[in-house]
């Protein structure tokens, strides 16, 4: 008999469920992620995480037969992914596995992938709100602000060079 996969150590679909249901959670009213997802409903994000994290983890090819290879860096371009976003995602993420309760070997298994994986995605260390969201939106308006148009935040949504002085 074959080893098991780490999706089938871990309790296959289900766990993976569990895990991005536990993580959207954080992600529905966290106001740097959320404006990162179109959709209203979180529910096709979802899936399509569930897919990956199960592909990745030795389980159903769904991900790839539906939507090609997952091309993680090109498919996070087009969102403003700093060190700020980057850790929050971390965090929602943190209490996601934590809630699955897996064993010691299992849980650093998983953590080590999705730490390296959260790092990889960042494409920016410009604070929020400044820079490209999704759709194209600027990232500091949009949903979760007070009206639409108006800043999440205080920082300026282009930048200005420095004056006056050498940057050497």
């Amino acid at each position: 008999m074959p080893p098991l996969s780490f999706y089938d150590e871990i309790g296959g679909h289900d766990a993976f469920v569990r895990l991005v249901d536990a993580f959207y959670r954080g992600v529905a009213d966290d106001e740097v992620l959320r404006p990162m997802y179109p959709e209203e409903d979180l529910g096709p994000a979802k899936e399509r995480l569930t897919l990956f994290l199960e592909q990745y983890w030795g389980g159903p090819t769904t991900y790839s037969d539906e939507r090609g290879h997952p091309r993680l860096r090109m498919r996070h371009a087009p969102f403003h992914v700093n060190p700020d976003a980057r850790d929050r995602w971390l965090a929602h993420m943190r209490t996601a596995v934590d809630e699955l309760g897996l064993s010691p070997l299992h849980e650093a298994t998983l953590w080590d992938y999705l730490q390296r994986a959260a790092h990889a995605m960042v494409n920016t260390f410009e604070p929020s709100g400044i820079g490209p969201a999704a759709g194209g939106r600027d990232a500091a308006t949009g949903p979760g602000t007070a009206s639409a148009g108006t800043p999440r935040s205080h920082l300026p949504v282009t930048a200005e060079p420095p004056r006056g002085g050498d940057l050497r």
